[in-house]
């Protein structure tokens, strides 16, 4: 198989971001508590800062003379505002090029599973990180290093991307400046203009209904995945190898997903693929309640199918919004595609989702007493069947409304047939 360059050079920053973010969302918490236009050169000049903002968490402020509370909360709000606004000030660059490398769907499925590929590879460091980080006391001088290593690689690797990445559609050829990019075959848009035309069409709004929802569940997946293993299933109750291997699907299993379904996308687009995921995602829940909360195996294949399938989904939505990219153009016969643009407010109106799920499920957990459970590997003794009864309901509860809105909202998403065969006429409202 000949080796596409282009979908390399793109999944290169899929690569680096992955190594970066998987680290800093499973240790960024641990850590604290216990001790646009030209979308390649985005990438290229926000890569260093990237990867400095990769690694403030990890060293401490003691250096400067500063003690306190006071010092340890500025520090993680100082680390978690600036790796999260380098993160989507590159991510969205990245997405924004996932529309502008080819306008041909195979390509850029290519470029997905190429991403994938990366996304694998890039999991990986949270292993080696894992096996250096046993204790934070004897070995966190090994963790930074290993840190520093990871940002170093991270950066060469967005270097890459933002140095050999070709776009078919040049966002920047309607001219430079904040107002240009949204240029219409006659002249260039006010801001107020641009958002109107996204914002109206239904295609769009569908999809950030639909997304919301689904950000929603992958917050919930990946701030309680953990928590409802220990409580619900427990590392004493299945084989230590087994356990391992429930929290290592997290990162491998979803990139599995994607790069297995290929074929059904190739062949029934991204619109059929998502909705089927939906009907699982309603389905299992259903068996699951009906299997028990005792039914610890049934438990387990469902913590590793919930957590993996809406993140394999969520990987498919780049392909969906090239779509709602390229019909836009169309529509409004725009020199070039105002894709920061979309990818920027729908991330605009999902981000909130990533608040809400964490403080709507920590709330009703500490109603039960979860809180009293904090630093013990068991619940107290107060009430220990009810924290578990309620964790087991929300685990079942939550994909099962999700699913349910998600595939109201998706029934009238217009976009629905493969890109080759749809007339875009008929569907831009």
């Amino acid at each position: 198989m000949e080796l596409n360059k282009n979908a390399l050079a793109y999944s290169a920053t899929t690569l680096a971001a992955t190594m970066m973010n998987s680290i800093f969302t499973f240790y960024y918490v641990k850590i604290f508590l216990n001790v646009y236009k030209k979308r390649r050169l985005a990438i290229l000049y926000g890569a260093p800062l990237f990867a400095v903002s990769f690694l403030t968490p990890w060293f401490p402020w003691t250096w400067l003379g500063l003690t306190g509370d006071w010092v340890v909360g500025l520090h993680l709000m100082t680390s978690l505002c600036l790796y999260d606004g380098m993160f989507t000030f590159v991510l969205l660059a990245q997405c924004a090029l996932f529309a502008e490398i080819s306008t041909q769907q195979e390509e850029r499925q290519t470029t997905l599973k190429y991403a994938q590929v990366a996304s694998i590879i890039g999991s990986t460091a949270l292993l080696v990180s894992t096996n250096v980080y046993q204790n934070e006391q004897n070995n966190f001088k090994s963790f930074q290093a290993v840190c520093i290593i990871v940002a170093f690689l991270s950066w060469l690797l967005m270097r890459y991307t933002g140095m050999n990445v070709e776009v078919a559609v040049d966002a920047s050829a309607s001219g430079s400046g904040g107002n240009q990019d949204g240029k219409t075959s006659k002249e260039s848009l006010p801001l107020f203009t641009l958002l109107k035309q996204i914002l109206t069409q239904r295609s769009f709004v569908c999809f950030v209904a639909m997304n919301f929802f689904q950000v929603f569940h992958v917050t919930f997946c990946s701030n309680f995945f953990l928590i409802f293993a220990e409580h619900l299933i427990g590392p004493g109750v299945i084989p230590a190898v087994l356990y391992s291997l429930l929290t290592g699907s997290v990162f491998l299993v979803p990139r599995l997903l994607v790069l297995l379904t290929s074929p059904l996308l190739a062949k029934f687009g991204s619109y059929k693929v998502i909705l089927w995921s939906f009907y699982v995602k309603l389905s299992l829940p259903v068996v699951v309640f009906l299997a028990g909360r005792s039914n610890i195996w049934a438990l387990y294949f469902f913590l590793i199918i919930d957590n993996s399938l809406p993140d394999a989904t969520f990987s498919l939505f780049n392909l969906s919004v090239s779509d709602i990219i390229d019909a836009d153009m169309e529509k409004y016969q725009r020199n070039a595609p105002v894709s920061s643009m979309i990818f920027g407010t729908n991330a605009l109106f999902t981000k909130p989702a990533q608040s809400l799920a964490p403080m709507m499920v920590v709330h009703i957990l500490s109603w039960y007493g979860y809180k009293d459970t904090q630093g013990n590997s068991k619940v107290s003794s107060g009430s220990p069947g009810q924290l578990l009864d309620a964790m087991f309901f929300l685990l079942c509860i939550i994909p099962l409304i999700i699913a349910m809105v998600q595939i109201v909202v998706w029934a009238f998403y217009p976009l629905k047939r493969p890109k080759k065969a749809q007339d875009i006429s008929k569907i831009l409202l």
